[in-house]
Parts: C-alpha cells; sequence; structure tokens
C-alpha cells in the first residue's frame, strides 16, 4: 500500500514539474521543504517527533490545486513517514491563508516494530510572499490520522518553511 501511495506522490510531482515548464502565467507550480514537529499519539503514551516536510503543488487555477506531499519525523526510537495527495485551496494574496484534504499512507518505525497505514490529514496554513519567486510558508498546522497497530492514532503536525514558485 505504502508503496503504491508513494510511487502515486512521485507520479504526480513528476506531472506538477513538466506541466509547470508548458504552464501559462495563470497556472503555477510550487514547491515546499521546511521542518516538521509531529506529535504522535501511541499507545500507552505520546511521542514528539522532528523531520522534514516535502510537498508539491500543481495550481489549476490561482485559488485551487493539487498537492503531493511527504513527510518523515523521527525521535525516541520511533519515526514515521507519511506520503500524502489531495486538493488544496488558498486565497491568493501577498498574505495566502490555504487548506488542504490530503489521504495515502504512513509508516511507523520503532525498534523491533513496523506497521504500514492507511493516513488522512486535515490541514491550514498562512504563506507570505517574500519575492516574486518565493513564499515563507509561516505555519502550516495538519490533524494526521493514522491506524498502526490496530488502532486509531489522531496526531499533530506543525511545520513551517520556504516556498518555492514556478
Amino acid at each position: 500500500m505504502v508503496r503504491k501511495v508513494s510511487l502515486l506522490v512521485g507520479l504526480l510531482f513528476l506531472f506538477s514539474l513538466a506541466a509547470g515548464t508548458r504552464a501559462s502565467a495563470q497556472d503555477k507550480v510550487e514547491l515546499y521543504g521546511g521542518y516538521s514537529f509531529f506529535h504522535l499519539e501511541n499507545s500507552p503514551g505520546a511521542n514528539n517527533l522532528n523531520g522534514f516536510i516535502l510537498s508539491g503543488e500543481y495550481k489549476f487555477a490561482p485559488w485551487f490545486g493539487a498537492v503531493g506531499e511527504v513527510g518523515g519525523d523521527y525521535g525516541g526510537g520511533s519515526s514515521v513517514t507519511t506520503y500524502l495527495v489531495g486538493p488544496q485551496v488558498s486565497f491568493p494574496a501577498r498574505i495566502s491563508p490555504f487548506a488542504h484534504i490530503l489521504i495515502g499512507g504512513a509508516h511507523y518505525g520503532q525498534t523491533g516494530f513496523s506497521d504500514n497505514s492507511f493516513a488522512t490529514s486535515l490541514g491550514f496554513g498562512i504563506d507570505a510572499k517574500i519575492a516574486p519567486a518565493f513564499k515563507w510558508r509561516i505555519i502550516e498546522g495538519d490533524y494526521v490520522t493514522t491506524r498502526f497497530g490496530g488502532g486509531v492514532q489522531n496526531n499533530a503536525r506543525i511545520s513551517t518553511g520556504i516556498v518555492f514558485r514556478f
């Protein structure tokens, strides 16, 4: 399952890059990379993980696009990797709020145990334009649901980083 979702994310990302080279002035490709803090709710406790988040968005309209996202968070002997895709809506302005609903897969790893899971993410954020081709993603907050080990985990992730537009 995770391999299929990661293949889908990769294809979406490559399509976004290829389409961006032929896009009109209205169509844009955005690539985001940044720091991620992931609060993992696992039984019997919780872990705070640090890592990265990478995403690519192809904008079909100034306010609507498709996103492919990969995140990796690590700490306390645990790791979570997410592979998600879905639609994103935004308000195109110098300070640009956005929201997305993403679905895909996740992988959990710990010494002696690993599991793959279906994952969903409901998120929002704010981008601020800092140059014609760059934005600062001031904050992105995501409510990430995973199903590791037969249970449901309701996790929180926040991130910040740089968005490159072309």
